[in-house]
């Protein structure tokens, strides 16, 4: 990785530790000031580092002067600010700062208790993506603006929105206590499960896939897995998920930046060190008495996996989707059903199930009518492609279409 790599990657990966850092270190009403501090220690780096070339440890640079700079705000407003910690106001004599802790543990547990915070029902589940993306991932405004495909003026808007509901419901950085981690877990889950999905099936930047989203979910759910009070079944069911999915990241695109479906990818590029860990934590996630929504996707993308096309495949495929329905319905999983039920028992009683969902609004329902009529009835075929071609909100989407439609 070149210097025109590393400093983006480097910037981004250090941004949301000193966020979060600061953040636990001065409330979150301060968390405005965190990010105008952490701006400003990039900005110096930018700066300094275009002069005189980067550091030998350009991390330790950046939390030295991220360091300095909040001792400096401290100390400018710690005799006249109400927001500063009580510690600092009976205690005159000490140098505000000295405390701010960037080690690498505190850095894990300050970024954990942030995701707790920001996971908070009181916000809705995009602002909770919005908020995530930019403190916790360390994404810049107008990336997190492509992520939900609208400008930097309405997501700015929004990410203030949710910052002052926070506040109004005056919400504490902190991790839960432990008989509530469950239910709070199940909002972090939630969000982490919709980042990655927002990755996986991207349409922002005119993307198929976008790997830095699904990466930062994974990097996010590891977190949960490395800490006691988090490290429950069905955290690791969804990191299983993910890293299932993930495993099969470079035969899902051409290098066009074209989908590939499933039943055209190479085989041979799929990751199977992604697949491994993926089973251990699958294994790991069987403990306790529980099974959430998270192990039955789990159990489909391990069978999606493997690469044999068996009618055993397929029937466990389908009945993994048969369970997950009666736990919670949800037409786009009503619609895999389907694909798997053609699989496993043809294509005619899977038509049938398919026109049931009336999905009429979905490009990937009118893709998969087209896949199921195609040599049963190839005119069908081609006006349900067509019609999934006019609906795809992708370049990428309607030029894998268009090739089924070119094949008939």
């Amino acid at each position: 990785m070149d210097n025109g790599e590393l400093i983006p990657h480097l910037f981004r990966t250090e941004y949301r530790k000193i966020v979060s850092v600061l953040c636990r270190r001065f409330g979150f009403d301060e968390i405005e000031t965190a990010e105008d501090i952490a701006s400003e220690t990039f900005l110096t780096a930018t700066q300094a580092w275009g002069l005189n070339s980067i550091p030998k440890n350009p991390t330790a640079w950046l939390y030295n002067v991220a360091k300095n700079k909040a001792r400096n705000y401290l100390q400018r407003h710690y005799t006249f600010e109400n927001k500063i910690t009580p510690e600092l106001k009976n205690n005159v004599g000490t140098i505000p700062g000295d405390d701010i802790d960037l080690s690498p543990q505190n850095i894990n547990d300050s970024q954990l208790q942030m995701m707790f915070t920001i996971c908070n029902p009181a916000i809705s589940p995009e602002a909770q993506i919005g908020l995530s993306l930019r403190i916790l991932c360390g994404f810049g405004i107008d990336e997190v603006a492509a992520a939900f495909l609208t400008n930097k003026e309405s997501i700015y808007k929004r990410l203030l929105r949710a910052k002052e509901r926070l506040r109004e419901e005056k919400i504490s950085i902190e991790l839960p206590p432990a008989p509530e981690i469950d239910e709070r877990l199940e909002r972090v889950l939630a969000t982490i499960y919709l980042l990655f999905n927002e990755g996986y099936y991207s349409v922002s930047q005119n993307k198929t896939l976008r790997k830095d989203l699904c990466l930062e979910a994974i990097r996010l759910c590891i977190m949960l897995v490395e800490n006691k009070s988090t490290n429950k079944p069905q955290v690791n069911a969804l990191l299983a998920l993910m890293c299932f999915h993930a495993s099969r990241f470079e035969a899902r695109v051409n290098e066009n930046g074209e989908l590939i479906l499933y039943e055209e990818q190479d085989t041979s590029l799929w990751n199977t060190d992604l697949v491994s860990k993926g089973g251990y934590f699958l294994t790991c996630a069987a403990s306790g008495n529980k099974i959430s929504k998270y192990h039955l996707e789990a159990g489909i993308a391990y069978w999606n996996t493997q690469k044999d096309d068996t009618k055993e495949k397929w029937e466990n495929i389908l009945q993994f989707y048969n369970r997950l329905l009666q736990i919670k319905y949800s037409p786009i999983a009503a619609l895999n059903r389907t694909y798997a039920l053609s699989k496993a028992n043809g294509k005619h009683e899977a038509i049938k199930e398919a026109e049931k969902l009336q999905l009429t609004d979905n490009h990937f329902y009118f893709t998969l009518l087209g896949e199921l009529y195609t040599e049963v009835d190839d005119g069908k075929a081609k006006i349900n492609f067509t019609k999934a071609v006019s609906l795809a909100r992708t370049q990428a989407d309607k030029q894998a279409i268009q090739r089924k439609i070119d094949r008939l």
